[in-house]
């Protein structure tokens, strides 16, 4: 499935776990309840996707496009999401625990209640990003830009 255009598809509680969607485009495409836990989204273009309730767990989406994807309530447990565009990305109750965020873009996206417990933010942006009740125990900030946790 590399490269494969699922621009707008509905796979609404598909079972892709260990897919290779290298540089896919699934922009728009509906992936509520998707099973993706293990995939390869390397490169990927999920822009306004829907991956609420899915399963990520420990799939690649490195250099992936999220902008204003709805991922809430997704569990993205040891995910990579490095060099990841998230900018508008809703990923409110998403569970980003152990997920490697590394230099993200995370500019204006929504991660209240997030969990992200033990998760490697280095280098992301977070410029106007909600955190209200997220969870940042053991998380790694180094070099994070504009970080502004609620009171």
């Amino acid at each position: 499935m590399c490269g494969a255009n699922l621009r707008g598809a509905n796979l609404t509680g598909a079972d892709l776990s260990h897919a290779d969607m290298y540089g896919a485009d699934l922009s728009g495409a509906d992936l509520t309840g998707a099973n993706l836990s293990h995939a390869n989204l390397t490169g990927a273009g999920l822009t306004h996707a829907i991956l609420s309730g899915g399963d990520l767990t420990d799939a690649n989406l490195s250099n992936a496009a999220l902008g204003h994807a709805n991922v809430m309530d997704a569990v993205l447990r040891d995910a990579a999401l490095t060099d990841t565009n998230l900018r508008g990305a809703l990923l409110n109750g998403a569970d980003l625990s152990g997920a490697d965020l590394s230099r993200a873009d995370l500019t204006g996206a929504d991660l209240s209640r997030a969990d992200l417990t033990d998760a490697v933010l280095t280098g992301a942006v977070l410029t106007g990003a909600e955190l209200t009740e997220a969870v940042l125990t053991g998380a790694v900030l180094a070099g994070v830009t504009d970080l502004r946790v609620p009171e």
